[in-house]
């Protein structure tokens, strides 16, 4: 599985799924012969995450700032993991204006969660074009989400741009595409 790129994702209420596959479906456009294994994580054992070289994570913030449950269910398992030797993309889905004072806060405790275990962090994405107020998952200047923000209740029309702009990104920061 090192040559394949591990697509795990919780999704309680399928737009976190859905996103997850157009993902994996802009990647093989770019990237027909690239290998994408996708795992939903309230189905697929988490200790799968390691075998892979290069990871996408997809989580969606729920209510006030929480875990999806399926993510929510293994976290203590995540830190168990040694992940010294992996690239990690992250994607979140969030509510900007139902929950402004933590958009996107759940992709901000991933991508922390993953840096602890010892993985490089790739995909940051620009936070303008935005109206949110408070967030978990942005750098520490502000300037940046720790990772592919997504809202599909409020910009469902911008996510397929998004998408394939930030799967060209993180192919280019994975170093499986070339500037060429």
């Amino acid at each position: 599985m090192q040559n394949s790129i591990g697509l795990f994702y919780g999704s309680s209420t399928c737009y976190t799924e859905m996103a997850a596959e157009k993902i994996r479906d802009a990647i093989h456009l770019k990237m027909p012969a690239q290998p994408i294994d996708i795992h939903n994580i309230a189905n697929d054992c988490i200790q799968l995450i390691p075998e892979y070289s290069y990871l996408i994570l997809g989580i969606p913030t729920w209510d006030y700032g929480e875990l999806q449950e399926d993510w929510e269910t293994h976290w203590q398992l995540l830190d168990d993991l040694d992940l010294s030797h992996t690239k990690v993309a992250i994607f979140g889905l969030g509510d900007q204006i139902g929950y402004p004072q933590w958009f996107q806060d759940a992709l901000g405790y991933l991508w922390a969660k993953m840096v602890n275990q010892g993985a490089t962090a790739v995909g940051l994405w620009p936070n303008q074009g935005y109206d949110f107020e408070q967030s978990k998952a942005l750098t520490d200047d502000k300037k940046f989400f720790l990772g592919l923000a997504l809202d599909d209740e409020n910009q469902l029309d911008l996510t397929d741009q998004y998408i394939n702009q930030w799967c060209q990104q993180i192919l280019y920061e994975f170093g499986l595409l070339s500037h060429d």
